[in-house]
């Protein structure tokens, strides 16, 4: 058995239906269903018997503890974690306490119960962190793109906690030796992603008529990976990475924020006209963000030499499918907060 956190979430559903889709290995599910965990998320996995779903918060030590105990996992995926950079600025207390703070506890009790392990079972352990490409920091227009080993320079309290969260990880390896693995992941493409995110964001804006406001000049660049390859890594690194070893999962899809707005504008105009012309003329443009970083870039070299990995799905490709998920799903764009003027 396998245990995952934040698995009622965006990334952390697609991953559980993808290795219940392809492994008979049951997964132990800790969610505690704040306002981006979505139960319906699961629907297709609820009645399955291999997936155990259990509502709790990773700050509880003493459910970890039983959960442990009981269940026995070999492995943890940690997925769990607040991650929108806007609500970070307005209130980065709940950043800490999920990010930070619920990370340490998760890392006492995880390394509380390896040490009960049988030597087999101790050494064939591992906890697999799941991080992202914010915590770099911004790059200059003509830098290389970051490799594991770029210096830590995160803006937002986003991304400082889930920074901190890193350094947790690796001070449990580093100290204790509890055997971890690290990923950093660039932005995500794909169904069942919260409304208030820029894709889904920007999708209930157009299908409403409203404004598709950018941010400065919406020229911000972005990698963006589709949520599918982004879970063949996260198998592919818990199978075979090497304890101690952070792994970018990135797919060299630069964007920028207008650029994919438009795309995703001329994509609907073909599977959605709007008789009052084209979805393009919403777009406008608002005062920039405290603290926002300019370009993000990953440099996924060790992944793709060490352990074989490379993103299959092309940015159209996830682009469009991810458009028609919503277009099927219009329940799932209520929860987007109205944007602009």
């Amino acid at each position: 058995m396998i245990l995952v956190t934040g698995g009622a979430g965006f990334i952390g559903s697609n991953f559980v239906r993808d290795w219940l889709a392809r492994s008979d290995e049951p997964v132990l599910n800790l969610d505690a269903l704040t306002y981006a965990g979505h139960p319906d998320n699961l629907a297709a996995v609820r009645d399955d018997p291999r997936h155990l779903f259990v509502h709790g918060d990773i700050r509880d030590r003493a459910l970890l503890d039983a959960l442990l105990a009981s269940h026995r996992p070999r492995a943890v995926l940690h997925l769990a974690a607040e991650s929108h950079v806007d609500r970070s600025i307005a209130g980065p207390a709940a950043f800490i306490g999920s990010n930070v703070v619920g990370t340490g506890v998760l890392l006492e009790a995880v390394l509380a119960h390896w040490r009960t392990l049988p030597a087999p079972d101790r050494e064939a352990f591992r906890f697999l962190h799941v991080s992202t490409d914010e915590v770099y920091g911004d790059l200059p227009p003509d830098a290389p793109p970051a490799t594991e080993d770029h210096p830590y320079a995160p803006s937002s309290p986003y991304s400082a906690s889930k920074a901190a969260a890193d350094h947790l990880v690796q001070a449990w390896h580093r100290t204790y030796g509890l055997p971890v693995l690290t990923t950093h992941s660039s932005n995500n493409l794909g169904p069942r992603q919260f409304a208030e995110k820029l894709v889904p964001r920007m999708i209930a804006q157009a299908l409403a008529g409203r404004p598709l406001p950018l941010y400065g000049d919406g020229l911000q660049q972005r990698d963006w990976l589709d949520v599918a390859d982004h879970c063949a890594a996260l198998r592919r690194v818990l199978e075979a990475g090497r304890p101690g070893r952070r792994y970018n999962v990135g797919s060299g899809h630069s964007r920028s924020n207008l650029a994919l707005v438009q795309a995703l504008c001329t994509l609907l105009d073909q599977l959605r006209p709007d008789p009052a012309g084209p979805h393009a003329r919403l777009i406008g443009f608002v005062a920039d963000r405290p603290g926002h970083d300019r370009r993000y870039a990953l440099d996924t070299r060790r992944i793709r030499t060490e352990l074989g990995w490379a993103p299959q799905v092309p940015f159209d490709t996830a682009l469009a499918r991810t458009l028609r998920w919503y277009l099927d799903h219009p329940e799932r764009l209520a929860a987007a907060p109205p944007a602009g003027p």
